[in-house]
């Protein structure tokens, strides 16, 4: 009979959930079924029992059984008492789904200045565990009966703090909880499509991923150009005449990735816009709780509740790891987000999302953040004028990221190639495009979210100096 070697770290490496999307379970099962379709786990193998799994995987058991459950009720995994769990003696290797990347491959590099990536080295673990423990030891055996999804406890969780830090116009009735930014916009697109929409306004530069999801569920996206003021709203409403889009995603408190924000003017402009077209925003409030220099401004939803979806998750202000979002939708769209299809996050996960902003883990979470994140930035910003002192840095004293404008004649992707050769991740500003040939300045989006403190001063010296080889060698 075939074994597998259950060194832990080795069953991390051939089950590598951070090869997949989703929750902590769905990325479970997709990666034993790889595992089984390629042939890494042959017919016969034996996984190991569910608690060294979770263990080894960082993961509660529940997660594996659930995955052992519901492979072995497929036929793909073998369960018998008083044995260890097998690849079922039938399952052959199949092409059925690509192999996940090698650990190799998502290597971050040592000097990682990669934008939108919090500080991973603080995750709030230990409150975040608290939430989760105390749920499962408080919450009623009924309550963990639940089939449609919906936990209310985190509607009104979410509702309560949106409110109160956002100043959004939200109430729990309008709450939808999903497993991140991503999988709420690809519900909203997929909602939108439904109701007869064809294409989405996006700002240019902005985040891929976004209108990428949105594309893929039919919104072609529509180019607008973003400048100091954030979106341009007449571009917009120009845009919107010439294609019909009466869709728009914009990142009104800090433009990704130019880092401004949107002006009042054109905030009423925006909102005006929507409401003359009988359209809707989405607003991608990716980032907006990390303001550094005043209080963060609140959110474009309670301008227009009626005309604004506003977009959240925990994926900048604690970790893309625990999978949690929400949408806070105007009621005429909330019938047709639900009929999108897609499954919520645990039970579990939501009752301890709620428990984590009732009981103040996040908010004492975000304000050790805020400190660390504020005297990051300007350490950063001071080390950039010290040693390339010709290069403007831009954007607003918030979020995760600066952009660098680099000296006339400097190719933003000559320097982003030299980096590597010194373990130095940096990223092009056209990456962000949706235009890349469109003519722009020369910029680098530089994140120092995840960047070690005492690597710092010795990144940005790296970065000086590709730029200067660079600039020397044209």
């Amino acid at each position: 009979m075939a074994e597998v070697q259950t060194n832990p770290l080795a069953w991390e490496t051939l089950l590598d959930l951070a090869a997949y999307d989703g929750p902590r379970h769905v990325r479970l099962e997709l990666a034993v079924r790889d595992a089984v379709a390629t042939g890494r786990l042959p017919s016969g193998a034996a996984l190991p029992p569910s608690r060294l799994l979770a263990a080894s995987l960082g993961v509660s058991r529940w997660v594996v059984t659930e995955v052992y459950g519901r492979l072995t009720a497929e036929g793909i995994l073998d369960a018998r008492t008083g044995s260890a769990t097998r690849v079922a003696a039938s399952v052959g290797i199949t092409a059925a789904r690509p192999a996940p990347p090698p650990a190799a491959a998502l290597r971050r590099p040592r000097y990682d200045l990669a934008p939108g990536v919090p500080d991973l080295r603080h995750a709030p673990r230990a409150l975040w565990l608290r939430a989760m423990t105390e749920v499962l030891t408080e919450t009623p055996d009924a309550e963990l009966f639940r089939l449609d999804g919906d936990v209310p406890a985190a509607r009104v969780a979410l509702a309560a703090y949106l409110s109160r830090s956002r100043f959004a116009r939200a109430d729990a009735g309008a709450v939808v909880v999903t497993h991140g930014a991503v999988d709420g916009m690809r519900r909203v697109a997929r909602a939108l499509r439904a109701l007869g929409h064809s294409a989405l306004l996006v700002e240019d530069p902005s985040w891929h991923r976004m209108r990428e999801v949105a594309a893929a569920e039919g919104l072609a996206a529509v180019p607008v150009r973003v400048d100091e003021q954030g979106v341009d709203v007449a571009a917009l409403a120009e845009a919107s005449v010439r294609t019909g889009a009466r869709a728009a995603l914009v990142t009104p408190a800090h433009q990704f990735p130019v880092g401004v924000p949107l002006s009042a003017e054109r905030r009423e402009g925006l909102t005006a816009w929507a409401r003359r077209c009988d359209g809707v925003v989405v607003e991608d409030d990716y980032d907006a709780e990390f303001r550094y220099d005043r209080r963060p401004i609140g959110a474009l939803q309670a301008m227009a509740p009626d005309r604004v979806v506003l977009a959240g998750s925990l994926s900048k202000t604690a970790s893309p790891a625990l999978g949690i979002g929400w949408l806070v939708l105007p009621s005429w769209l909330r019938g047709a987000v639900l009929d999108a299809g897609s499954a919520a996050p645990s039970t579990l996960d939501q009752l301890a999302l709620a428990r984590f902003l009732t009981a103040g883990g996040l908010d004492r979470h975000l304000r050790s953040a805020r400190t660390r994140y504020r005297r990051r930035h300007e350490a950063l910003l001071g080390a950039l004028a010290r040693v390339l002192p010709d290069c403007r840095v831009t954007g607003i004293a918030a979020g995760l990221h600066v952009v660098l404008e680099l000296p006339p004649g400097v190719r933003a992707s000559d320097v982003v190639r030299a980096a590597e050769a010194h373990d130095l991740g940096l990223t092009d500003i056209r990456r962000y495009r949706v235009s890349p040939d469109a003519p722009a300045p020369e910029r680098l989006v530089l994140g120092y979210g995840d960047l070690a403190d005492p690597l710092l001063d010795e990144a940005v010296r790296l970065l000086a100096d590709v730029v200067h080889d660079v600039r020397g060698s044209r």
